[in-house]
């Protein structure tokens, strides 16, 4: 009879053991699958365009800051010089085109005339008394010296007229098509210049490029700067992501798209939101940075999950905890 009732409790105790180790296992398949990673969010080295001493800043670190706010400005007196030189030289060159263009005035071109005329009468005397000096030379009635000095008069009074004739034509024609060309392209060179030093000027002035926080400020008014030299760090508010990690059995729940919950140690019962952005297609070893239960010599492959609901608890860098919201 003892043995009997033995045998009874022992296959109520495997009974039970078989149930317990079926629950287990539908708990454990049905578990959601958990991740782990770090928030990661982007930051952006600002620095003014051009050189200069360093005026003013108008944000401190840790301040918020929206598009286009203005964060800090360089002494502007170097490039509102350049400007108005700048300036100048393409009105001169604006002008010189407009000369050349527009030709020779009225007055000028009968200027021009009223040489032709005086060169033509000194012309017309020159000839004639050539003409007379070669008839008494005929009539062995003058030197040769004398014939000689009127051919020369003569001469010389025939090119003052051409040269009066062809500043006429020239004055007439007007200016060449090269010399057209040639100031033409000095006002687009001015132009040019000008251009940029509106925009030199206009680079004095440094704004947030989008909303932020200010992580770093690294100079102070009254240094000289360099360009490009870093003068702010900023922490953007938009996008916030989590860099994690996923092995290769559970990669085909990695799908871009998939809807995520984040939890933080700081508010544990109060998840952030988020999706899978990106899949890494390559594999990798799991960096130390990430509290795993797994190997950290496993493969892993890398994702991106973009924060929905960010707020400014999210810190760079904070370990966070990712639950798929489907088993």
């Amino acid at each position: 009879m003892n043995k009997k009732r033995i045998g009874i409790i022992g296959i109520v105790i495997l009974l039970i053991a078989a149930v317990y180790g079926f629950w287990h296992y539908q708990q454990q398949q049905e578990k959601p699958l958990t991740l782990y990673g770090n928030v990661d969010i982007r930051t952006v080295n600002l620095g003014f365009r051009v050189d200069g001493r360093l005026a003013s800043l108008a944000v401190d670190e840790g301040d918020s800051v929206q598009p286009g706010q203005l964060l800090g400005k360089l002494d502007d007196g170097p490039y509102l010089n350049a400007l108005q030189q700048a300036q100048a030289n393409v009105a001169s060159a604006a002008a010189k085109l407009a000369l050349l263009q527009a030709g020779y005035r009225d007055e000028e071109i009968a200027q021009v005339r009223s040489e032709v005329a005086q060169r033509l009468s000194a012309f017309n005397y020159a000839d004639s008394f050539f003409q007379r000096q070669q008839g008494l030379w005929a009539k062995k009635a003058t030197s040769a010296d004398a014939l000689e000095d009127a051919r020369t008069a003569r001469n010389q009074a025939q090119a003052n007229l051409q040269a009066a004739k062809d500043k006429l034509t020239q004055y007439l024609s007007g200016n060449r098509p090269q010399e057209i060309a040639e100031a033409k392209a000095n006002l687009a060179q001015a132009e040019a210049v000008l251009a940029q030093a509106q925009l030199n000027l206009q680079d004095t002035t440094l704004t947030s490029p989008s909303a932020a926080t200010v992580l770093t400020r690294a100079v102070e008014p009254g240094t000289m700067l360099g360009a490009g030299s870093t003068v702010f760090t900023l922490s953007l508010t938009q996008p916030v992501w989590v860099r994690a990690y996923i092995n290769e059995a559970s990669l085909g729940k990695a799908v871009p798209g998939t809807e995520l919950r984040i939890y933080t140690d700081s508010r544990p019962g109060k998840p952030y939101h988020g999706k899978i952005g990106f899949v890494s297609p390559t594999a990798e070893f799991t960096p130390k940075s990430v509290e795993t239960p797994d190997l950290r010599t496993d493969l892993v492959y890398r994702l991106r999950v973009i924060v929905t609901d960010a707020d400014d608890a999210l810190r760079q860098g904070m370990p966070v905890t990712l639950r798929f919201t489907q088993p």
